[in-house]
């Protein structure tokens, strides 16, 4: 502790000494200082003992604010650890909360991508539901039809259908191939023939007299239906007139036109009115397209025919279109085509010789059931058709 400045001045007096002056003059004096006093010796003593109580409280007070200062630095420290730990827990928790925030945005768009997804299904099961109902009610106006068909009389034969089958129908052919000049169709009765004649390929044919021809056998390959699938509806212009009684077909024809034009009977203005003889039953056309649910509802009419009434149905009328067509090429097992045929003789006689030729055993063929012949310069097309009843062979 640096003593105080007054401290300077008193303790020279402690250490003073009396001193004696001697002058020589006509007059003699001295100094005398006179001595300290016992009082005042005890209040420096006691001055002493203040000043170093002092010195040791100062001494204590420094130790204590060096002690309190270490334990400043210490919880400093121990803060300034802390505060680097809460950064670093800040930082993490940041880091964390980022990640977590963009887990939940990619789960958000998950969500929205799976609810964009199930809208989607929605939607199409909205629109394949609206198809089933208009399929259904499709299915119900032809389940209307089928009940409401015009009846014919049938006769069981003894033939049940396998289960499991589907709804087929037979399908007449009727195949228009064209014929190029100078060939011809030739079809045996029997497979085997065609088949030797097929791979002999060349024949020479005799006609007329010391005359022969080279002519060359090719199969023919038809394009057939395989697979076809029909899509009806109800016509809302057409009806069918059943139950008719056999009568001249035009007279037939305008009596019914007559009574359903008539608005009293429900009818309305005909288009046009035609027989279908395979079922004898009339299909009439009107112009406006309210007419004939009207008369299909009503079902049963009464019609002057042949001066007498007659009851006859009316039912409704099918429009069908192909909404499926798979075909195949097809050789036909029986027909050859001829080619390479001069015009040496008239069309006749050269079809007559070609037929005798391959009737012959002796040159590989047989019995010839169909012989068609086009000269060359001309145009014209075979018609191939199904196969007759109860074969399996086809006719041209």
């Amino acid at each position: 502790m640096k003593p105080k400045q007054s401290d300077f001045f008193t303790k020279p007096q402690h250490r003073r000494q009396q001193i004696t002056f001697a002058m020589s003059s006509d007059e003699d004096f001295s100094l005398v200082i006179p001595r300290q006093s016992e009082e005042t010796l005890e209040s420096i003593k006691a001055s002493i003992y203040k000043y170093k109580k002092k010195h040791e409280q100062l001494i204590q007070e420094q130790e204590e604010l060096v002690t309190c200062r270490n334990d400043q630095q210490d919880m400093a420290e121990q803060f300034r650890q802390r505060s680097v730990k809460l950064n670093q827990k800040r930082k993490e928790d940041q880091r964390l909360q980022e990640e977590q925030m963009e887990n939940d945005k990619a789960k958000i768009k998950l969500w929205q991508q799976e609810e964009s997804d199930l809208m989607e299904q929605i939607l199409r099961v909205d629109e394949a539901l609206e198809e089933e109902k208009a399929r259904n009610l499709h299915l119900k106006q032809q389940n209307d039809v089928f009940s409401a068909v015009p009846e014919r009389k049938v006769a069981f034969t003894g033939l049940t259908g396998k289960e499991g089958d589907g709804q087929e129908f037979d399908m007449e052919t009727n195949i228009v191939y064209p014929m190029e000049g100078g060939t011809a169709f030739i079809t045996f009765e029997e497979e085997v023939v065609a088949s030797n004649i097929l791979k002999m390929q060349k024949h020479e044919v005799k006609v007329g007299a010391g005359c022969r021809i080279t002519v060359e056998a090719r199969p023919v390959h038809l394009m057939l239906p395989q697979l076809v699938e029909i899509d009806s509806e109800v016509s809302s212009q057409h009806i069918l007139i059943s139950s008719l009684p056999k009568m001249e077909i035009e007279t037939l024809l305008n009596k019914l036109e007559i009574h359903f034009s008539k608005t009293k009977h429900g009818g309305g203005e005909v288009e046009k009115c035609e027989m279908l003889p395979d079922s004898w039953t009339v299909a009439l056309t009107f112009v406006k397209n309210d007419i004939a649910k009207g008369l299909i509802e009503t079902e049963h009419h009464d019609v002057k025919l042949q001066e007498k009434v007659h009851r006859v149905r009316v039912t409704p009328f099918l429009d069908g279109k192909i909404t499926n067509l798979v075909t195949k090429m097809t050789a036909c097992p029986r027909t050859l085509l001829l080619t390479g045929i001069p015009t040496i003789l008239d069309r006749e006689t050269l079809q007559d010789e070609l037929e005798i030729h391959f009737q012959k055993s002796c040159h590989g063929g047989g019995e010839v059931v169909a012989f068609l012949y086009n000269p060359l310069g001309q145009h014209c097309s075979a018609v191939f058709g199904g196969p007759p009843k109860n074969t399996d062979k086809e006719t041209e």
